[in-house]
């Protein structure tokens, strides 16, 4: 098999090491844009996001596994900045929620 191509059933992933982020986000048009825009004009790649509705729909969760490296830091603290931003936890990259989607993934 070709070194460009990931063995079958195996998800392509960054080589650093890695984070999931859990947002709690009041839940409107744009919010997700905004989220996204905050880590895309610092060039910090997401490797996987997960977006849904939490409770009566007023707020959303939003799961984002990224790279943990010198900048991550910096990105919480302006994740925390924003309006629509209610809580931000940080989980190691084996969080249920990416392992379960690989899972969904590979069947």
């Amino acid at each position: 098999m070709s070194l460009l191509t990931p063995e079958p059933h195996t998800l392509p992933r960054s080589e650093s090491p890695q984070v999931v982020l859990e947002l709690t986000v009041h839940n409107h048009p744009g919010v997700m844009s905004h989220i996204c825009g905050l880590f895309a004009r610092r060039a910090f790649n997401v490797e996987g996001i997960l977006c849904m509705p939490i409770g009566a729909g007023a707020q959303s969760r939003i799961w984002l596994r990224v790279p943990a490296d010198h900048r991550l830091q910096q990105m919480l603290r302006q994740l925390r900045k924003l309006e629509d931003v209610v809580s931000v936890q940080r989980h190691g990259a084996d969080h249920e929620v990416f392992v379960r989607l690989e899972e969904f993934f590979q069947a």
